[in-house]
């Protein structure tokens, strides 16, 4: 009995001890859920003034706004491959901008330069030129669309339906691009001189990956020397009732973007007759390694990459009990990434996604083929490299006979700044708020990629975001059938650039407003 006791004794104690543990991991973690909100910042700081100009679009700059908007969505600037875009729409779209935007092609502080034949680039001299400049990028470049795909009005219409304009480049992305340059020709109306100098750059070849235009901006750019404060571009926007659970809106600012690699798989046996198959054939050896492919997805990676961030600047904004994990990612990553993974549209924050695209094989009915091929596209996560998915391809596959070749990738970006001494990221928040006080401003991830990427020897901090409202179902129609931007949201565009191009006016940061000041 005596062992028996010390038994039960030593049962005692542990139990004690893990009653304990688990008892301070939920004070830690309820005092943490409870204290979390960490989107104060600079909120309450006092921000130096700047210009005295401000926006207020009457009926008659409304109609000539939206005239033009609609003018640029029926320039069909289609990219087919990198090989073929529509070179006469991109013609007709350079004397579209000199017409719609005559103060800045005429103005005196705006030098512009066309790069590769169709891009734009402008350089709006500030008054100082100590203060170290930003850009701002969009694209002229739509994919294809056809109306035979289901579209309520003709792709390239603009045909206004209850309060929406249709068309494909409503969302991207010349909403951007066009709102940009209509606040730059309302600054300059206004006679605004800006005190920080600012590039603007028009990409003509995004959607085939920017080799031509967004890559020579960059190569004119470093030929002068230029570093950048920061870079905005499209990307993230503010979700409407997306996020189940979350209260209000929420506008997330990438920070980010995943890698992305194309791999080929191939495999090469003897052609034989029908007749007389092998016990394995080409087809099925390549079928099997992509089964193995499917069948052992890249590893969890949630809460190692800035998704974390994300989940942690809403958690406020969620009841319980999900405000209580969300504010807990120390703790419960694990448990989330393994909810998230269940659905497509969220595993993609969890890991390295795996996309089998292609699938090629077979000639004749009664061959037995030589060649089988296959292409995955793979997006890759921000905690592992290029290499790393590399690397675990060719152990999944595990099999010596497939042949693997890497048709082009990159690593994921680098993580920009979003701390209170971040100019960029604090500047479009303040906007952000300036102009919808109820949204919540989180980072974010982007799942695609954008011609900012091109741009990261120039600075240090990428912002990939434009205030677009998604409701639910309105992110099918990026790509998709049916894209569209109501009037007011286009309006809000032009505001929206008018007052960012201010409020990068200041010297510096204002510091943040410490609560000490408030007791």
């Amino acid at each position: 009995t005596h062992g028996h006791l010390a038994h039960t004794d030593a049962y005692r104690s542990i139990a004690i001890v893990l009653l304990v543990t688990a008892l301070l991991l939920f004070t830690v973690a309820s005092i943490r859920t409870l204290s979390l909100d960490v989107n104060v910042g600079l909120k309450l700081a006092r921000w130096e003034k700047t210009s005295n100009v401000s926006l207020v679009i009457d009926d008659h700059q409304r109609e000539q706004l939206l005239a033009h908007f609609k003018e640029a969505i029926r320039i069909p600037t289609v990219s087919f491959s990198g090989e073929e875009s529509n070179t006469s729409a991109l013609l007709e779209f350079d004397r579209f901008l000199r017409k719609a935007f005559p103060t800045v092609f005429s103005s005196s502080l705006v030098r512009h330069e066309l790069v590769a034949n169709y891009s734009h680039l402008f350089w709006v001299q500030g008054l100082q030129s100590d203060l170290v400049p930003y850009m701002l990028l969009a694209h002229i470049d739509v994919v294809p669309a056809s109306e035979s795909d289901g579209w309520e009005a003709p792709p390239f219409s603009a045909k206004e339906i209850d309060g929406f304009i249709y068309g494909r480049g409503t969302i991207d992305d010349k909403g951007s691009l066009m709102g940009i340059l209509q606040a730059l020709e309302y600054l300059l109306i206004k006679g605004f001189a800006p005190r920080r100098g600012f590039y603007i750059g028009l990409g003509h070849d995004e959607e085939v990956s920017g080799y031509k235009g967004a890559m020579n901006i960059v190569r004119v750019l470093k030929q002068r020397g230029v570093q950048l404060s920061f870079v905005l571009d499209e990307g993230l926007a503010v979700l409407d009732g997306v996020i189940s659970g979350l209260e209000g809106p929420a506008a997330l600012i990438g920070i980010s973007e995943k890698g992305s690699a194309t791999v080929k798989l191939s495999v090469f046996m003897v052609p034989g007759h029908s007749s007389m198959p092998p016990r394995e054939t080409s087809i099925g050896i390549l079928a099997a390694a992509v089964k193995r492919l499917e069948d052992n997805p890249m590893p969890r990676l949630f809460g190692h990459g800035p998704e974390r961030g994300t989940f942690e600047h809403l958690a406020h904004k969620f009841g319980l009990p999900m405000k209580f994990i969300m504010s807990n990612l120390w703790l419960f990553a694990p448990l989330l990434g393994r909810v998230l993974e269940r659905k497509p549209d969220t595993n993609a924050f969890v890991r390295t996604t795996t996309a089998v695209t292609m699938f090629n094989s077979g000639v004749k009915v009664n061959i037995i083929p030589s060649l089988a091929e296959a292409y995955v596209n793979l997006r890759i996560h921000s905690a592992q490299s290029l290499r790393e998915v590399l690397d675990l391809i060719r152990s999944t596959v595990g099999d010596q006979r497939v042949k693997l070749e890497l048709v082009d990738g990159f690593d994921p970006l680098p993580v920009s700044s979003m701390d209170e001494t971040s100019f960029g990221y604090q500047i479009i928040k303040k906007t952000v708020l300036d102009m919808f006080p109820t949204v919540t401003v989180a980072p974010g991830i982007c799942i695609g990629n954008t011609d900012s990427r091109h741009f990261k020897d120039l600075t240090n901090d990428i912002y990939r975001f434009a205030p677009i409202w998604f409701k639910p179902g309105d992110a099918q129609r990026f790509h998709g059938i049916n894209e569209r931007i109501s009037k007011k949201n286009y309006e809000e565009l032009v505001v929206f650039y008018f007052s960012l191009i201010k409020n990068c006016d200041i010297q510096k940061l204002p510091k943040p407003h410490s609560s000490i000041h408030e007791l």
